[in-house]
C-alpha cells in the first residue's frame, strides 16, 4: 500500500491559486470572462511575437499568475495571514503605504506575500496583495471611531483555529499530507469567500462616510477576496476588447504608459467594481436588500524590475508627468485621458532608454547572466518585476470608490514604517530589491564560476553575447 501524496508548499501555493479562482469566478462571472480575454490576448500576442513574447516568463508561467488582494483590520489579523500564506511558501515583501498614494481615503498599509527564490517563483508566482486597516489615524478616524473599530474587529474571528493550525504545521514541516492538504486548501478558501451574513447598515454607512476602503475591511464580520489578478502580455489590448464586449473599465492603465522601449515594472488596470447584491440589517433589526461595490476585476502587465537608481528615475519621471498634466489642465479645461499618456510618453523617452542593453548598461534594470548551451558566452535575461506600486495600487482602489470618502489633512499622521509592519507580522519583511540583487549576484557568481572569470568582467557593457535590445 502506498504512502499518502505529501504537497509541498509550491504544491499548496498553487492548489491554493486554483481554487481562488474557481471560487471567485462563481461569486464574479465578469471575472471569468476577464480569464476567458486575457487567455485571447495572450494566444494572440505570443502567436505573432513567438519566442520575443515569453522573454518576461513562459506562457505556461504566465497563464497560470495570479495575484489576489486581501484587507484585513488587526495586526492580530495580519499575522494570522502570514501563517497561512507561510505555509504555502510565500513570504511578505515590501511595505507599501496607500494613505498618501491616493487623493481619495485610503486608510491603509501593505505588503506582498510571495514567493522570494527564483525556482520557487518559476514553480508557481502567486502573490497577495494584504492591506490592513491604521485605525489611530486621525486623518480618517476620531478617538470615538478608533474605539468603536477596534472593539468590532477584536470581537471577529477571520481565520479559524484549525486552519491556523494546519498553517503552522505546514509551515513547520515543509508541506503536508494529502488529506490534511486538502482540509487546509477548503479552510483556506472559506476564509475568503464572500459572506452572505446580513451587514449592520448603520456601521456599514458611517464606516463608509470616511472611507469605502475602511467599510470593506471594517464594516463586516469577514473577509474577502477583493480580486484576483490575472497576468497579460499586452493590457492595451486586453482594455480594449473588454470593452468591445460591453464591460467597463476604468479610465486608464495605471503605471508606466504604453511606449516603444523595454517595458518595466508594472501595468494594472480592471473593470469597475460591479453592483453585488447584499443583504443589511437595519437599526429596528429589519433585514433589507441592497448592493455594495467592492470587488472588482483586475488585471496586470509585468516588465523589469528597475534597480533602486532606475527605480528613482522612475518615481521623478511620475512627478514631471502629474505636474505638466496638472498645468495643461489649467489651460485647457478639456484635457484628456489621451492627451495625458501622449505626455507621459514624452517624459518616459527623456527619461529612459529605448532598449534592454541600455538599460542594463546604464545601471537602471535588473538582468541576470547565465552561460549559453556551448559554454562560450554568457546570455543576458532580464529579471521580471514581481511586486507593486503603491499609487498604482491606490488608483485602482480609487478608480473604483463610489466617493472620495473623508481626509482630514489637518490632523497629523500615524507614523508606519516596514519596520512597525515586520513587527505586526512577527516574521522578518523582506525588501525586494535585495531579493533582486541577490538574484542577479548568485547569477553572476554561478556563471564567472563556469567561465573561470571575475564576475565584475560580465557585466561591462557590450561584453554579453545577447542581442541588444
Amino acid at each position: 500500500m502506498s504512502a499518502p501524496t505529501f504537497l509541498e508548499p509550491w504544491q499548496l501555493r498553487a492548489a491554493f491559486a486554483r481554487s481562488l479562482s474557481d471560487m471567485y469566478g462563481k461569486e464574479v462571472p465578469a471575472y471569468t470572462t476577464l480569464l476567458d480575454v486575457s487567455h485571447e490576448v495572450n494566444a494572440d500576442f505570443v502567436a505573432q511575437h513567438g519566442a520575443e513574447a515569453e522573454r518576461l516568463g513562459s506562457i505556461a508561467r504566465v497563464t497560470a499568475e495570479r495575484h489576489g488582494a486581501i484587507r484585513v483590520g488587526t495586526p492580530t489579523e495580519m499575522s494570522q495571514v502570514a501563517r497561512i500564506f507561510g505555509a504555502m511558501g510565500m513570504f511578505p515583501v515590501g511595505f507599501y503605504d496607500l494613505r498618501d498614494a491616493s487623493s481619495s481615503a485610503v486608510p491603509v498599509i501593505s505588503t506582498a506575500f510571495r514567493p522570494i527564490e527564483r525556482a520557487e517563483l518559476a514553480r508557481n508566482p502567486f502573490r497577495v496583495f494584504t492591506s490592513m486597516l491604521v485605525t489611530a489615524d486621525r486623518r480618517f478616524f476620531t478617538a470615538d471611531l478608533e474605539r468603536r473599530l477596534e472593539s468590532f474587529l477584536g470581537a471577529r474571528t477571520l481565520f479559524g483555529p484549525e486552519l491556523l493550525a494546519l498553517a503552522d504545521r505546514a509551515e513547520a514541516d515543509g508541506g503536508l499530507p494529502e488529506n490534511e492538504a486538502a482540509e487546509f486548501l477548503r479552510l483556506a478558501t472559506e476564509a475568503f469567500e464572500l459572506s452572505d451574513e446580513p451587514v449592520d447598515q448603520a456601521w456599514y454607512r458611517e464606516l463608509e462616510a470616511v472611507s469605502a476602503v475602511a467599510a470593506d475591511i471594517g464594516g463586516i464580520a469577514s473577509t474577502h477576496i477583493n480580486h484576483l489578478t490575472p497576468r497579460v502580455l499586452d493590457i492595451d489590448d486586453l482594455y480594449a476588447r473588454m470593452e468591445a464586449r460591453g464591460i467597463t473599465m476604468i479610465d486608464a492603465v495605471q503605471g508606466p504608459p504604453r511606449w516603444a522601449g523595454p517595458d518595466v515594472l508594472l501595468r494594472q488596470t480592471s473593470f469597475r467594481a460591479l453592483a453585488e447584491p447584499r443583504t443589511f440589517r437595519t437599526a429596528d433589526g429589519e433585514v433589507v436588500h441592497d448592493s455594495l461595490r467592492v470587488r472588482f476585476g483586475e488585471v496586470e502587465a509585468r516588465g523589469i524590475a528597475l534597480t533602486r537608481e532606475g527605480r528613482a528615475a522612475y518615481d521623478a519621471a511620475v512627478v514631471q508627468i502629474d505636474e505638466a498634466a496638472a498645468a495643461a489642465r489649467v489651460e485647457d479645461p478639456g484635457f484628456t485621458e489621451a492627451q495625458r499618456q501622449e505626455l507621459a510618453r514624452d517624459v518616459w523617452q527623456q527619461t529612459f532608454p529605448t532598449t534592454e542593453t541600455a538599460l542594463a548598461d546604464q545601471g537602471l534594470g535588473w538582468f541576470t547572466y547565465e552561460v549559453g548551451p556551448d559554454g562560450s558566452g554568457v546570455a543576458r535575461e532580464p529579471v521580471v518585476y514581481e511586486d507593486f506600486l503603491p499609487r498604482s495600487a491606490a488608483g485602482i482602489f480609487q478608480s473604483n470608490l463610489t466617493s472620495d470618502g473623508a481626509k482630514d489633512v489637518s490632523q497629523e499622521g500615524t507614523d508606519r514604517d516596514a519596520d512597525w509592519m515586520a513587527g505586526a507580522l512577527g516574521r522578518a519583511l523582506f525588501d525586494p530589491f535585495d531579493l533582486y540583487a541577490d538574484q542577479v549576484d548568485r547569477s553572476l557568481a554561478g556563471a564567472a564560476e563556469t567561465l573561470g572569470v571575475d564576475p565584475a568582467t560580465l557585466t561591462t557593457p557590450n561584453r554579453t553575447t545577447g542581442a541588444s535590445r
